[in-house]
């Protein structure tokens, strides 16, 4: 941190030597790559999708969704580093990845999987790990090891290694999660990356970011320890967190036109990057897709004319008293031949999912000691 503060002396411009940065790509979701192959009707009938899993808390282990995880980054783990591609998700709090004794799975092999005798760092945990999904869980070992983020190597940090996977997990792009929420919904209490990152004095601030470029290919990126200020424009709101466990904030309407169409009265919503949709209850989701004029076909997708793109309504998200509108140029998604929205139902709970969708319109601050959640306009 002395570093950065004579640098921050010196010259204000030289201040992004103080961020590190976690480049993303986006993969194809397991949805997607099963319905490619036709087989995400079979697959929901055998293992029924429930998005908002995440929120429904069984004891000590934390839920996440899975169908829909796309953004993934490079992190190493151990000494010499062997390499995983993982999720970064602000829904879920661990970290795993596959590992050499999980051999029954088809997930882990075709997949990385850490083989923890080649590291001269590693060490056994006294644990299992369980993670419920919403199709299905990872069950595994846990496991200390120097794990290297974003040109941070955190010493000492306990990660799942999985022993067997939910079938689901062979359709992902990445080969684990990091988890970005809080310790408080970690299974085994474990000490999420982030926070490690933040004790052992490793980032600027006690803040990551996350910016979800408009563009598939190229720019998205999490920020650990500070914000670049290239990627919004404007003022950022901050908003508190309603609940220190997801990154929980308190959601005042939905709105379109003026017309309040959903969560009337008030409602509680995560900031999420491990969905791509914006998923609510079913009822309210319906409402807002028939407003757009979308139809759902049998896979549960809200349907739209490509060409009626310009001519949709905006839809209006008032968080802690402050207004986020969604452009239909924004929900509206284009696959090979239809256009669909990105409002997904996630059942009969009263609770909302700011997925993606919703992220690559607003820049993400996540603010740990604060326990603030800010938002920008996105570039």
């Amino acid at each position: 941190a002395m570093k950065c503060l004579v640098i921050v002396l010196l010259a204000l411009v030289a201040l992004s030597e103080c961020l590190h940065r976690m480049p993303l790509m986006k993969g194809k979701t397991a949805r997607e790559r099963l319905m490619e192959r036709g087989k995400w009707d079979e697959y929901r009938r055998k293992h029924p999708y429930s998005p908002m899993a995440k929120f429904m808390q069984t004891g000590t282990e934390p839920m996440t969704n899975d169908a829909d995880l796309s953004y993934y980054g490079v992190i190493s783990i151990g000494t010499p580093p062997q390499s995983f591609s993982v999720i970064f998700d602000t829904g879920s709090s661990n970290l795993w990845v596959p590992s050499v004794y999980c051999t029954s799975s088809t997930a882990c092999q075709n997949h990385n999987q850490f083989n923890p005798s080649k590291s001269s760092t590693f060490t056994w945990g006294g644990q299992s790990l369980s993670i419920q999904y919403g199709t299905g869980s990872m069950n595994g070992y846990l496991g200390s090891d120097n794990v290297e983020v974003g040109g941070i190597t955190v010493k000492n940090q306990v990660f799942g290694l999985s022993q067997s996977e939910a079938d689901f997990m062979a359709e992902m792009a990445a080969d684990g999660i990091l988890g970005l929420a809080f310790q408080s919904i970690a299974s085994d209490n474990v000490m999420p990356v982030f926070k490690n990152m933040v004790s052992q004095s490793l980032v600027a601030q006690p803040l990551f970011s996350v910016y979800l470029s408009s563009n598939d290919q190229q720019g998205s990126e999490v920020i650990f320890g500070g914000v670049d200020s290239t990627h919004y424009t404007g003022s950022i709101t901050w908003i508190p967190l309603s609940s220190a466990t997801y990154w929980q904030i308190n959601m005042d309407s939905v709105t379109i036109n003026g017309q309040t169409v959903a969560c009337s009265g008030g409602c509680q919503a995560i900031i999420d990057t491990g969905t791509s949709l914006i998923v609510g209850p079913n009822t309210d989701i319906n409402n807002i897709n028939s407003w757009v004029g979308a139809s759902v076909n049998q896979y549960g997708e809200a349907i739209v004319n490509c060409q009626n793109i310009q001519s949709m309504p905006d839809v209006t998200f008032s968080l802690n008293g402050s207004s986020f509108t969604v452009p239909a140029s924004a929900y509206v998604s284009q696959s090979s031949n239809s256009c669909s929205t990105g409002f997904g139902q996630g059942g009969t709970e009263p609770l909302w999912i700011l997925g993606d969708v919703f992220i690559r319109e607003y820049y993400a601050i996540f603010d740990t000691q604060t326990q603030y959640i800010g938002l920008a306009k996105s570039v």
